[in-house]
């Protein structure tokens, strides 16, 4: 077959299909690119689907650190003085100088005011972490459990302690993949004249899932 007869033919299969070629062209382009967008976070999403199927199989050790000192008289007085008994942020102040004691960011974290003691989680992927601060005698406690970075990268997949910004990503991700997979339906659609295992692979994909959870999920 000539050039000339392979571009009829082509032509001949877009418009049997319904689609122009500018806009299987655009197609093709918002596949390519949200492919290329979504490579390296799906696999991230898929090797960590796996992780998190076997938690419970996977052995890891935490590491747990402790820390127990006096705040500095100046905040020992401030703090007994204080009448604060609301969910707030600690000080300014107090949180960075918590932060260089502790090795671990507090910013403006809210924490837990009562009238004797003030308590700060600090949840984190792949983390814990509480500071505990006696309002009376001005000593703290600080306690942060690591559970290895497969426990890390489980947090990021759920989404986990991960603040706005990983969420916004996990958002503009998921956009991307949807993308990703409308174009390649339409894609689907276009060849699934000259390939006829298309529609029965495709309905094996929606039929499997919906028998294994019928059958097998109680």
């Amino acid at each position: 077959m000539n050039q000339s007869s392979a571009s009829s033919s082509s032509t001949a299969t877009i418009r049997k299909s319904g689609f122009s070629s500018a806009m299987l062209r655009m197609v093709v382009l918002w596949h390519w690119t949200s492919s290329a967008v979504c490579l390296i976070g799906m696999l991230g999403f898929a090797i960590t689907g796996i992780t998190l199927n076997h938690a419970s199989q996977i052995e890891t050790e935490p590491d747990r650190e402790s820390l127990v000192e006096t705040l500095p008289d100046e905040w020992v007085e401030r703090l007994a003085a204080s009448e604060q008994t609301e969910r707030a942020p600690l000080p300014r102040e107090l949180a960075d100088w918590l932060s260089q004691r502790v090795g671990k960011s507090i910013g403006g974290r809210q924490a837990d005011w009562s009238e004797f003691e003030i308590y700060l989680s600090m949840p984190g992927p792949g983390s814990d972490a509480w500071l505990a601060i006696d309002r009376e005698t001005g000593e703290f406690e600080f306690e942060s459990t690591q559970r290895g970075w497969i426990s890390y990268a489980n947090d990021l997949h759920k989404g986990r302690n991960t603040g706005a910004a990983w969420k916004w990503f996990l958002d503009l991700f998921a956009i991307a993949t949807l993308v990703f997979c409308i174009t390649g339906l339409l894609l689907l659609v276009e060849h699934a004249r000259r390939r006829k295992m298309t529609w029965p692979l495709v309905g094996l994909g929606l039929l499997l899932p919906f028998l294994v959870a019928v059958l097998f999920i109680h």
